[in-house]
C-alpha cells in the first residue's frame, strides 16, 4: 500500500481505523440495501430452486439471460475475460483501447459487471475500461472461506488492477456499495486515482432519512424471495426501471429467490454491525481522498435519501456540486445511462491532466 504522506497523525489512525473489520464490515453491511434488489448476476453460477413444472422454462429463461448480457456486452464493445490473482479467479469486461486512459467501473453488492453496460457503451469509443465481477458476484471465484469485508475486498481488487496492469493514472467510479469501495480505494491509493466518481453511493450519513438507512431490518422488505416479488420491488428501487422482456425479469427473479437466504443473514449482520459505525468514522474516511470527485445522485432514491448528496460533496476535498437526475431512482447506471455517460465524460476530461496535489507533498530523496 502507498504511503500517505501530507497527513496528520489523527488522520493517519483514522486511515488504519477505517481499514479495520469492523468499519469495513459495516460499510459493506450498508452497501447490501442497494444489492440484492434489481441485478442478476452472470447466471451461470447459480443454483436455482428445484421445482419440477419449472426447471424447463428456467433453463430456457436462463439462457435468454445469458444471450441478453452477451449482447448488451458486444453493443458496449466489450469483452469477458478471466485472470487469476492469489485465490481469486477474477471475470471481468474490457473495452476499448489500451492506449487510452483506464476507467475502472465497479458495481454494488450481488450486482455484476453487466450492471455498468448501459454506461459502458459510451465510455469505451474514448476509454480504456475494466467492469471486474467483484468476489462472491457473477463469476468471479473464491475460497468458501474468502473475507468479504471491505477492506479485503478493496486489497483483492488492487491485487487485480495490479496484475492487469491498469494501477496508474486511474480513473475510478462506483455505485452504491461499489461506491463505498471506490471511497476506500481512492483513500488507501491517493497517488493512483486520477478521479472519483460516486453514483448513490453508500456510506453514513447524518442527513440519511430512509427506513433502509434508519433501521436496518427494513432491508427484509426488499429480499426477492418468491414469484412476484421483483416486479414490486424493482418499482422500490427505481423510479423509472428499464424495459425488459417478462423472459428476462422471470430469470433475474429466479437468480434473486436462489440468493434470498443468503441476503437475509447479510442483512443479519448489518443489524448487528450497525450499531458500532458513526457518521464521524466516515467522514473522516472521504476527507482523506485527494481525487477530484463526481457525485451523481437520483433525485427520486427511496434507498439513500438525495439530501446526503450534498452531505457527501462537503466531506470531499474536491468534489464538484452534485448532479442530481430527476425521475431517477436508486439505479441511475439502469434508469438513466445517457445522463449519466453526459455527465461523465466531460469531467473524465477535464480531469484527466490534472496534477494530484499530493506530488507536491512528497520529500525529495537529495
Amino acid at each position: 500500500m502507498e504511503p500517505v504522506l501530507g497527513l496528520s497523525g489523527e488522520d493517519v489512525f483514522m486511515l488504519k481505523f477505517i481499514r479495520s473489520r469492523y468499519l469495513h464490515t459495516t460499510l459493506l453491511a450498508l452497501g447490501l440495501n442497494t444489492s440484492c434488489l434489481v441485478q442478476s448476476a452472470a447466471p451461470n453460477q447459480y443454483t436455482f430452486t428445484k421445482n419440477n413444472n419449472t426447471n424447463s422454462s428456467n433453463a430456457t429463461e436462463l439462457k435468454l439471460l445469458q444471450n441478453h448480457f452477451q449482447q448488451q456486452r458486444k453493443q458496449a464493445g466489450l469483452s469477458s475475460k478471466s485472470i487469476r490473482v492469489g485465490d481469486v479467479v477474477w471475470s471481468y469486461n474490457e473495452g476499448g483501447s489500451h492506449s487510452k486512459p483506464t476507467i475502472l467501473l465497479i458495481h454494488g453488492l450481488a450486482g455484476t459487471r453487466d450492471n455498468w453496460n448501459r454506461v459502458a457503451q459510451f465510455l469505451t469509443p474514448h476509454y480504456h475500461v475494466i467492469i471486474p465481477d467483484l468476489p462472491n458476484s457473477g463469476d468471479t471465484k473464491t475460497p468458501s472461506n474468502f473475507d468479504n469485508s471491505v477492506p479485503n475486498v478493496t486489497s483483492q481488487l488492487r491485487q487485480f488492477i495490479e496484475a492487469i496492469g491498469c494501477e496508474e493514472n486511474l480513473h475510478v467510479a462506483g455505485h452504491s456499495l461499489g461506491g463505498s469501495i471506490a471511497t476506500v480505494y481512492a483513500s488507501q491509493y491517493p497517488f493512483d486515482t486520477q478521479s472519483l466518481f460516486l453514483l448513490n453511493s453508500a456510506g453514513i450519513y447524518k442527513l440519511a432519512n430512509t427506513p433502509y438507512t434508519k433501521n436496518p431490518l427494513s432491508l427484509n422488505d426488499l429480499i426477492v424471495s418468491k414469484h412476484g416479488d421483483l416486479a414490486n420491488i424493482a418499482k422500490q428501487i427505481m423510479q423509472n426501471p428499464p424495459a425488459i422482456t417478462s423472459q428476462i425479469q422471470n430469470a433475474q427473479e429466479e437468480v434473486l429467490i436462489s440468493r434470498s437466504e443468503q441476503t437475509r443473514k447479510a442483512i443479519e449482520q448489518i443489524v448487528k454491525l450497525n450499531r458500532i459505525y458513526t457518521p464521524d468514522s466516515f467522514a473522516r474516511l472521504t476527507g482523506s481522498i485527494e481525487a477530484p470527485t463526481l457525485i451523481l445522485w437520483g433525485k427520486q432514491d427511496r434507498i439513500i435519501n438525495v439530501e446526503v448528496a450534498k452531505e457527501l460533496q462537503s466531506l470531499l476535498k474536491r468534489a464538484e456540486t452534485p448532479v442530481i437526475l430527476n425521475n431517477v431512482g436508486h439505479m441511475p447506471l439502469l434508469e438513466a445511462e445517457k445522463q449519466v455517460a453526459q455527465y461523465y465524460l466531460p469531467f473524465l476530461s477535464k480531469t484527466q491532466n490534472l496534477k494530484n496535489p499530493l506530488a507536491d507533498k512528497l520529500i525529495p530523496l537529495n
